[in-house]
């Protein structure tokens, strides 16, 4: 008879497990102060007090800049347009080139293309599954503009050898930190290194507003500009007198007072939560480190912090026997879903397909590819960056179950399951070999 439920057998667990929620009664009275005001929003597309929205917005940028330490924070209603509009105020323009990782989510490759520049993917680390700097060496031109980093499931970059070359040959470094909030290199913020930070507050991360950013700085002309294309930026170069007007049509990228007081609330229960994932992630180090098949992610060093968006590890198929995709349902079968969350589960084998083999890079399907703009040559073949493609089709898989909400015992029917399917491996005939 089959032990394993993936053949029929009774899985370890069939109580869902917590919902990650980290909204309370804190965050109603706020938005009810908000909401009884009657001033939902305050910004105003013009050159006023308002321009840059009203006091719940400002407070919240404060709070953020404080926390991360810099001297600039400005609200944004995601971390996608937060990412277009860093973009678009270190002047990126058609034919320029920023470099950007294949394995992250879709916006931060993307973001160049909304201003004509071109993203050239350079591969990841196989240690950190961060951009690997030597990689990104390798692909500098004489367009190169910019790097964009991600500081990927929460582990900071390698940011001291990025910074070295972005110095190097004059480019911006921008650092894509929504999956990193409170995130630290060697005792530094990230997003407080580069020439630019953003983060995300979409519903699925750390803290959230439902849908919200922030793009984070310490260079003034930067947030200037940044603040101006958030909000019709064309509507007040005129009377401000701006002379350098690139990139300088405005959008509706603003925050509203009801998100932002959200925003505030969560700021405050932030330290906490990664603390709780921190906890959970040495208990869960402790118990999945005895596994051979695994190779987890060594402690930081340095006083660096990863804050752990999700807990990513490495499956060895020679020493298990099967491959990470077999193992990887064997085990879904085992565990149920989390209440909130009933038809997505807390596991799943790779991250993103590779960014570049999505139909816009493989069709060119985009007007800053004309060559009429564009005369440099790019290359989005498959095998250009081969250790992303081996993480994600072969070797990588991420879970959530150390999330803030996960108990001992719940982790422990995680712990179960994992030894239950490798005791039980005979049970698993793989015909893919993938």
């Amino acid at each position: 008879m089959a032990k394993l439920a993936i053949n029929g057998g009774n899985p370890v667990r069939t109580k869902l497990f917590p919902a990650y929620n980290t909204i309370g009664e804190e965050e109603k009275k706020a938005v009810m102060k908000v909401l009884d005001s009657g001033n939902l929003s305050q910004f105003l597309g013009a050159w006023t007090h308002d321009f840059l929205g009203g006091p719940t917005v400002r407070k919240f940028e404060d709070d953020w800049s404080k926390m991360i330490g810099v001297n600039h924070s400005i609200s944004v209603n995601s971390n996608t347009s937060g990412l277009f509009t860093a973009i678009g105020a270190i002047g990126i323009q058609p034919g320029d080139e920023v470099i950007v990782s294949p394995y992250t989510m879709s916006a931060s490759a993307i973001a160049p293309l909304v201003y004509g520049g071109i993203p050239v993917f350079a591969d990841i680390d196989p240690k950190t599954f961060c951009m690997d700097p030597i990689s990104i060496a390798s692909k500098i031109t004489e367009r190169t503009k910019a790097i964009l980093v991600v500081h990927i499931f929460g582990h900071p970059a390698d940011m001291d050898a990025i910074m070295a070359i972005a110095q190097k040959h004059n480019l911006y470094v921008i650092e894509d930190c929504a999956q990193a909030p409170l995130g630290k290199y060697k005792g530094k913020s990230v997003g407080s290194i580069g020439d630019l930070g953003v983060f995300s507050l979409n519903y699925h991360k750390h803290i959230h507003t439902g849908e919200g950013g922030v793009i984070t700085t310490n260079n003034s002309i930067l947030a200037d500009r940044c603040q101006m294309i958030r909000n019709h930026a064309e509507n007040v170069t005129a009377p401000r007198q701006i002379e350098d007007l690139t990139n300088l049509i405005g959008y509706n990228y603003r925050m509203t007072e009801i998100e932002c007081a959200i925003g505030i609330e969560q700021i405050k229960k932030l330290p906490s939560l990664i603390n709780q994932r921190l906890d959970n992630v040495a208990f869960l180090d402790e118990k999945l480190s005895v596994f051979p098949a695994f190779d987890i992610l060594p402690p930081m060093q340095d006083n660096s912090v990863n804050t752990y968006y999700v807990y990513p590890i490495k499956f060895n198929k020679e020493i298990a026997g099967i491959s990470r995709n077999k193992f990887v349902e064997a085990l879904k079968a085992e565990l149920p879903c989390a209440v909130l969350r009933e038809t997505a589960p807390l596991i799943g084998a790779g991250y993103v397909k590779p960014i570049y083999l999505q139909p816009i890079y493989q069709k060119q399907a985009a007007w800053a590819f004309n060559p009429a703009l564009y005369s440099g040559s790019v290359s989005y073949e498959k095998g250009i960056c081969p250790v992303t493609e081996n993480m994600h089709f072969e070797v990588l898989f991420t879970h959530e179950y150390m999330r803030p909400g996960m108990q001992p015992d719940d982790m422990m029917d995680v712990v179960n399951a994992v030894e239950k399917v490798f005791e039980n491996i005979n049970e698993l005939v793989d015909d893919s070999k993938s």
